[in-house]
């Protein structure tokens, strides 16, 4: 007989950021998520704080949570505007976003060479928790750019996709896994690359 799974003692949101998956929380099947408006989207069981915590894994709904709403990744609570952060965030330039077939989703008004802050699927940060994660984090800790950037006032959301398919017939279906994350610049706030964190 198996022994009963024991919640850990680390803390979801303060030692184990709050969008980390963990090792009771089983990936399987595909079903209608609010995250992306009822659409087909991979689900995961929800149960943070019991089993181990799987750091280089992101809880899908949690993701597409943080990511839509805006919440922290790390505490899970939402972010205000002038306090959004990012490290792991870098600039691209929109032709090259659209190069890699991100063109559909992203404003027709942009020029090839408007440089945006790609986020990948981790949604910005609080100062505070930005500054506790470099702290706690060896995968972060280690990286080679330590910069902490302002997430610029306006972004886009892309789904990223999966193929599953239909039990019964066994046709694809497309469903959503992350949603990928781009920070826009606009004219009202032309400075907030030069924006600088205020520890």
């Amino acid at each position: 007989m198996k022994p009963p799974t024991v919640p850990t003692r680390l803390k979801v949101g303060l030692d184990v950021p709050w969008v980390t998956s963990w090792s009771q929380e089983i990936q399987g099947g595909v079903g209608p998520c609010p995250t992306v408006d009822g659409r087909p989207a991979a689900l995961q069981v929800w149960k943070p704080g019991i089993g181990k915590p799987l750091y280089s894994r992101n809880h899908l709904r949690r993701q597409r949570d943080s990511v839509r709403a805006m919440l922290c990744p790390m505490c899970g609570e939402p972010t205000e505007a002038g306090d959004r952060w990012t490290q792991t965030g870098r600039f691209v330039a929109v032709g090259d976003l659209r190069a890699r077939g991100f063109g559909p989703a992203l404003p027709a008004d942009l020029e090839d060479d408007r440089i945006v802050l790609d986020a990948g699927a981790i949604a910005p940060l609080h100062m505070r928790c930005a500054l506790a994660s470099l702290q706690r984090c060896p995968h972060l800790g280690g990286m080679a750019d330590r910069d902490l950037k302002a997430f610029p006032p306006s972004w886009v959301v892309v789904p990223l996709y999966v193929k599953a398919t239909r039990q019964i017939t066994g046709q694809p279906l497309p469903a959503v896994s992350f949603l990928q994350l781009f920070g826009i610049t606009t004219d009202r706030d032309a400075g907030w690359r030069d924006r600088t964190p205020t520890v």
